[in-house]
């Protein structure tokens, strides 16, 4: 009664009072939804092998990383978008695949250019999951109903593209010298004290073949005459020396 009487006063008929239900009425079909997953995914995938075959693959040659990126980010690029669709939480998705990291990745070290392309392969997973592509057209009364909106989709390739083109910049040595180090076991011991600093760059030069920037004397083991010492190089353009970042006779093994 109170409520007629409500609707009375303000002179509403039944079909001007807005029903919830009617907001949440537009859905996406079918094929539209397979549209959105494949667009998703198909340009995640192609953005990821870019960066890891022409970027990663062709200075480090680890198969075992090449594997791990590819379907890492394929994976998730996939339970984003399910999880997304089926209102779990973003927060949630992102938990589990931190869980996933560091179950996996707790028992052994791994080197920061391997865990930097990690994180962009998470990014990138995140950003084509998750960016908007359909917008929804139509009023609230005139069958509200989905379309692909071709400036979103756009954006996010731009996106990809920046990433892209940021991580050839940096890896291509345009701006900064590619420096490399190798960690040598010397035996002539009597050369690492400051006072014969020249004639140890010198023996190291003259034996390892390179010219040494830089040192740093380590691990001193007089018994054996023999100290570890980091000698710091700069490479030639469009040189690599990705052996150099091995520390285990593992690595070398699985490359």
């Amino acid at each position: 009664m109170i409520q007629d009487d409500f609707l009375g006063d303000f002179n509403l008929a039944d079909e001007d009072v807005f029903d919830v239900q009617t907001l949440t009425d537009a859905m996406m079909t079918t094929g539209q939804s397979l549209t959105e997953l494949a667009i998703r995914f198909l340009l995640n995938l192609v953005v990821c092998w870019i960066i890891v075959q022409f970027f990663y693959y062709r200075k480090s040659r680890r198969r075992d990383y090449y594997f791990t990126f590819m379907v890492f980010s394929s994976a998730m690029v996939l339970l984003l978008y399910m999880m997304g669709n089926a209102e779990v939480g973003i927060g949630l998705t992102l938990g589990l695949f931190a869980i996933f990291g560091v179950i996996r990745y707790r028992t052994e070290t791994v080197p920061i250019r391997e865990m930097t392309y990690l994180f962009v392969i998470i990014a990138l997973a995140a950003l084509n999951g998750l960016s908007p592509l359909f917008k929804l057209v139509g009023a609230v009364s005139d069958n509200p109903h989905y379309a692909l909106n071709p400036g979103a989709v756009g954006v996010t390739a731009l996106a990809n593209l920046l990433v892209v083109a940021l991580i050839w910049l940096l890896e291509s040595g345009r701006f900064l010298a590619h420096t490399s180090t190798k960690l040598v076991l010397y035996d002539r011991i009597e050369l690492i004290v400051p006072e014969r600093r020249a004639e140890l760059v010198a023996d190291l030069e003259n034996r390892l073949g390179l010219k040494v920037d830089n040192l740093e004397i380590g691990h001193v083991d007089f018994l054996k005459d023999a100290a570890f010492i980091k000698v710091y190089y700069t490479l030639a353009k469009g040189q690599t020396a990705t052996i150099d970042q091995l520390t285990r006779a593992r690595d070398f093994v699985e490359q």
